[in-house]
């Protein structure tokens, strides 16, 4: 399992430094800010429903041999210049998504509020440029615990974001983070990400919390799919209206440069590397066979496309 150093300080503001240490604690000035997207929202038709892609800002850290875990840095980089990309920082993205379907607004995943590093907290702004706002939203699916997919829930002081919002979290994943009694027997370095999670979600009960299995429809048109290994529950989103289909990949692959390129890679965020990769080609298998267009939470802005075969992996191909 990986671990994470957790850092100083108490209360609310601390969860985004307990919750992705890796980015925080590691993000590099010396290489530069990542350069918001000029618009920071992008539409898309399915069918009836309508998709929407939202960036709430990204992080630059340099590319260290950790990042990669089971590939020497010379092949990572090697990979890298070959599509043109630097190699001694990565990017990485916060894309969250809204389906608009049947007068209903799904946000999938929620980025990090106020809760995160100078470069992130996007979101709100982006979604106000997109006709949006926190109060339209009357769902939002969690595709997983790490803290930028569920900081975003609430405000530094607590507050919810989304306040009219129905919140769907995966049983397998729910079960995993809100166990005390694994919390308790978890390295010190991984607490923090319990904390987080308990944080984030909160006194979230009843109506406002729907704990779902992996596989469950969560609307018309709108299902689920169990996708384990980077974390224990994982769970994409599908929608399907009028003979097209959707998939948001989550963190499948957190950068489709390498670990597209290259399924059999494993990033340092993945909990259960064999299981990610497994999932990986799977997935991977049926988006290509099926052409169906994807979302993922860090592929580069606007975040949707589809994938072709590419050697011994695949090649995203960013939508028009």
């Amino acid at each position: 399992m990986m671990h994470r150093r957790t850092f100083l300080g108490a209360g609310f503001a601390g969860m985004s430094a307990l919750a992705w240490p890796h980015l925080w604690a590691q993000n590099a000035p010396n290489f530069g800010a990542p350069t918001p997207p000029a618009v920071g929202f992008k539409k898309f038709k399915l069918g009836a429903m309508e998709i929407i892609a939202l960036n709430d800002g990204a992080v630059r850290r340099p590319l260290g041999a950790e990042f990669v875990t089971n590939a020497a840095l010379e092949e990572v980089k090697a990979l890298l210049t070959s599509q043109n990309l630097p190699t001694d920082y990565i990017d990485i993205p916060f894309n969250p998504f809204v389906i608009v379907s049947g007068g209903q607004r799904f946000l999938i995943d929620t980025g990090f509020a106020d809760n995160g590093p100078p470069t992130t907290g996007r979101l709100r702004a982006n979604m106000a440029a997109a006709g949006l706002q926190p109060t339209d939203i009357n769902h939002v699916i969690i595709s997983h615990y790490h803290g930028d997919h569920i900081l975003g829930l609430r405000n530094k002081d607590g507050s919810l974001v989304y306040p009219n919002a129905t919140v769907h979290v995966p049983a397998p994943e729910h079960a995993f983070w809100t166990d005390d009694a694994r919390m308790n027997a978890a390295p010190e370095a991984m607490r923090g990400a319990f904390m987080a999670a308990r944080r984030s979600l909160g006194d979230l009960s009843g109506s406002k919390l729907n704990i779902f299995q992996p596989g469950t429809e969560l609307a018309p048109g709108i299902g689920t799919m169990a996708a384990f290994g980077h974390t224990p529950g994982m769970t994409m989103v599908t929608a399907q209206s009028e003979g097209q289909s959707f998939m948001y990949l989550a963190d499948l692959t957190n950068v489709p440069a390498l670990f597209a390129r290259n399924p059999d890679w494993a990033v340092a965020f993945d909990m259960d590397a064999a299981k990610a990769r497994e999932t990986r080609r799977a997935v991977f298998q049926r988006v290509v066979s099926q052409k169906m267009m994807v979302g993922g939470f860090h592929f580069p802005f606007p975040s949707m496309g589809t994938f072709q075969a590419a050697g011994n992996g695949y090649q995203f191909v960013p939508a028009a």
